[in-house]
């Protein structure tokens, strides 16, 4: 089900292939695309297909698609031979750089990644 700001999300726009995209992944539960401006050699974005604005707006009811999203996270990375390491990212809120607002976590690696991030 969708609500009015899932109507206009740019997720889940891509998620209803009104958006073209990269798939790399997807289920019943989640979508996984290459993002469109990588920050590294590998870089997938992993969105939940039900509208969550952010991780702040998470509740308990979301615990197993938390999970299922990371799982699904480390499996890409499994499959783009991420072997010495990658990150996942989720930003949430402004001041946490998150920019959709639509859960999503950001897939990277394929480079050495620095610390802290920015």
């Amino acid at each position: 089900m969708y609500t009015d700001s899932a109507m206009t999300c740019i997720f889940c726009k891509i998620i209803q292939g009104q958006i073209p995209s990269t798939p790399v992944f997807q289920d019943g539960l989640g979508y996984a695309f290459a993002d469109i401006n990588p920050k590294a050699p590998t870089h997938v974005l992993i969105v939940p297909r039900e509208h969550i604005a952010s991780l702040d707006k998470a509740n308990q009811d979301h615990q197993a698609l938390l999970g299922h999203l990371l799982l699904a996270a480390a499996s890409i990375a499994r499959e783009k031979g991420l072997k010495d390491g990658y990150r996942i990212v989720v930003n949430t809120g402004e001041d946490g750089g998150q920019t959709v607002d639509h859960l999503h976590l950001h897939l990277l690696g394929g480079r050495m990644l620095t610390w802290p991030p920015g």
